[in-house]
């Protein structure tokens, strides 16, 4: 939550064990996997920003000033599209083509979208900027900003339920709403928000932090990665069961490395947190409790962890390996 081409579908405008595993150093990919990776990443992103687009309502039709907030907020400084990356990654892992699961790919960031636009209310994280431009509520008004939200959310759940893009299975449809809502509710991304909130401004034990960050974060990088899997479920069961074995370390390794982002490495390794809002409300980042050496050493650790969940795909899951790397070196 801190995170700061085509397809066809129906736009919702009318339009259309206790030990740590071996950390091992990301492998050295063959000479031009580098430039291939990189273009495979901007096709992907370039194809979900179309495929938002077309989803989302137009902003000229009413009302208008909501539909042009959703549209301001999805589509203006949306930032690297990690989750349907993710998806994408996975589909190809079950042998699936990015057509099959793109409004799934579009469900899981309007979501991831709404959750932003409500974490910077001032009733939140009372940020100003988002991405470098100004957060929903001050582009707009918070009453805006809140139905905002809402009006995101809803679109999630239409594109799961009516999306011609997707199966047309009831069963796959009725698990990708299971997912998507276990995912943001209570046992997920809201229910770790919530926590969050409730211990502002007290010093948590690592493990707390932890089994937060897995809600806040974690749920919605893990279910980026199970909606692929529920598109395809005649997938044999232990590779459904190597994607969510994958997917869990890589979602708190995720927002721990936001952690170690949004530091600053003072004299003597303080690892205090430097974005406004939240050293503001006085939250302790996970480097703060752990140190910054066994903040580092523990999201290299997650991330073999994640490494080696795809052994079972042979080089079917290369693009998720990849992915991996790419979150593993990342600077923003």
């Amino acid at each position: 939550m801190t995170e700061r081409v085509g397809g066809t579908g129906t736009a919702a405008g009318g339009t259309r064990s206790s030990r740590a595993p071996a950390v091992r150093a990301p492998r050295k990919r063959k000479p031009g996997s580098h430039t291939a990776f990189a273009a495979q990443v901007e096709s992907w992103q370039s194809r979900v920003e179309q495929a938002l687009d077309e989803r989302l309502p137009a902003a000229d039709t009413e009302p208008s000033r909501l539909h042009a907030a959703m549209r301001y907020c999805v589509l203006n400084g949306g930032g690297p599209r990690v989750r349907p990356l993710l998806l994408f990654g996975s589909c190809r892992a079950v042998g699936l083509s990015e057509a099959q699961v793109e409004a799934a790919a579009c469900a899981v960031e309007l979501a991831h979208a709404y959750s932003l636009v409500h974490d910077d209310l001032p009733a939140m994280d009372d940020a100003d900027v988002r991405r470098g431009l100004p957060s929903c509520h001050k582009a707009y008004d918070q009453g805006t900003a809140v139905l905002v939200g809402d009006a995101l959310q809803s679109l999630a759940f239409q594109l799961l339920a009516t999306d011609d893009a997707l199966p047309a299975a009831p069963a796959i449809r009725l698990r990708l709403t299971v997912l998507l809502a276990e995912a943001i509710g209570a046992s997920g991304m809201a229910g770790g928000q919530a926590l969050d909130v409730a211990t502002r401004g007290q010093r948590r034990p690592g493990a707390d932090i932890e089994a937060m960050y897995a809600r806040r974060t974690g749920a919605l990088i893990r279910v980026s990665v199970l909606m692929a899997a529920a598109c395809a479920p005649e997938a044999a069961a232990h590779l459904q069961e190597a994607l969510a074995a994958f997917a869990t370390p890589l979602g708190l390794a995720f927002q721990i490395q936001d952690d170690l982002l949004n530091v600053s490495i003072q004299p003597g390794g303080s690892g205090q947190a430097t974005r406004p809002d939240r050293a503001s409300r006085g939250d302790a980042a996970y480097p703060a409790v752990l140190g910054l050496a066994a903040a580092q050493q523990r999201v290299r650790a997650l991330y073999a962890q994640a490494h080696g969940a795809l052994r079972p795909f042979g080089s079917a899951a290369d693009p998720l390996r990849a992915l991996t790397e790419w979150l593993l070196v990342r600077s923003s």
